[in-house]
């Protein structure tokens, strides 16, 4: 099996690339490295004789020349993210996300063989129905969605996926969407809420106290060895063509403030919590209804939060709080 995976060097790429690696799969990573860092977890990737790196820029179609056209899986995860973009350029977020998927799309129906074309969509589709309408939590896959206010400059990353959901729904691909639900893990960059709190709790930037925003909002978290095991079970299978999956986990449920305990607990400091105030944007709960994944894939997440925490916390310890390296964004 031949398999394709944009945003290849980044966070949730390189996990799925070695899970794909696990089942004899020949991988191709392409990344521009905007948000993708070539450190030594991925230069060790690319040492395997399966795996071969392209650096290119999907949004010139100039590019797609040269890259093979008998995949059998394409991953599309490569996408403009993160606060800063959604904040500063929200108009580049809506189109380049778009015209990135119709590059890929069109690429999709060049090759001879293909069996899945899987589109990574956003737990962020749901922002607009919770903020509205009194959302079912655990949320299902078929919750009707809403829209946050347009012009709301947030509003373009879930817009952009939303959007790019509708466009598979009438492809005519052998498509199908996942929608991830705060994976975490090693190499996962910073500006995320498990290595955020580490790298407090390890430098004691509180001065004996962990600061915990939002802290009674509640979230589910999904280790992201489990959560590339869910996304290459679902392309596998056939029952998943034409549908649209949670990836996470429904349980433990647990508070911001429970969650800076844990962190407490894994790196040995003996701090206080202190709740600071709500961030802005923050929803009260989000959590997954992940009955229709579970059905389709037979697999649980095998990874506990505490163990998930306590892996990340030994990876970035060696690699980024002691050593000189840099997380994907």
């Amino acid at each position: 099996m031949k398999a394709l995976i944009t945003g290849g060097a980044g966070f949730i790429g390189y996990h799925l690339a070695n899970e794909l690696l696990k089942s004899n799969y020949e991988i191709t990573l392409v990344d521009n490295f905007e948000r993708g860092v070539e450190d030594s977890c991925l230069k060790e990737l690319g040492e395997n004789e399966k795996v071969k790196f392209l650096s290119l820029n999907l949004l010139d179609k100039s590019c797609y020349g040269k890259m093979d056209e008998e995949y059998d899986i394409i991953f599309h995860l490569a996408a403009i993210i993160g606060v800063a973009n959604v904040l500063n350029r929200p108009e580049a977020v809506l189109r380049d996300n778009v015209l990135l998927l119709f590059n890929l799309i069109d690429f999709a129906k060049k090759q001879k063989n293909l069996k899945r074309f899987v589109f990574a969509s956003t737990s962020e589709i749901y922002a607009g129905t919770l903020q509205y309408f009194d959302m079912e939590i655990p949320t299902p896959e078929n919750t009707p969605l809403a829209l946050t206010p347009l012009e709301h400059p947030r509003t373009s990353y879930m817009l952009s996926k939303i959007y790019g959901e509708a466009v598979l729904n009438q492809s005519m691909l052998p498509f199908t969407i996942v929608r991830p639900h705060n994976f975490y893990g090693p190499r996962m960059g910073m500006s995320h809420v498990i290595p955020e709190l580490l790298r407090k709790a390890w430098f004691d930037e509180g001065k004996g106290k962990l600061e915990v925003f939002s802290p009674f909002h509640k979230r589910t978290f999904c280790y992201i060895g489990d959560a590339v095991v869910m996304m290459r079970l679902l392309a596998e299978s056939e029952s998943s063509i034409g549908q649209a999956y949670n990836i996470g986990n429904q349980e433990p449920e647990v508070t911001m403030k429970r969650l800076g305990e844990l962190i407490l607990l894994v790196t040995g400091k003996q701090y206080s919590i202190e709740e600071k105030e709500v961030t802005a944007g923050s929803p009260p709960r989000r959590c997954p209804n992940m009955q229709k994944t579970t059905a389709c894939t037979d697999y649980m997440p095998k990874v506990s939060l505490e163990e998930g925490i306590r892996r990340t916390f030994d990876w970035y310890r060696t690699h980024i709080f002691n050593g000189s390296e840099m997380g994907a964004k």
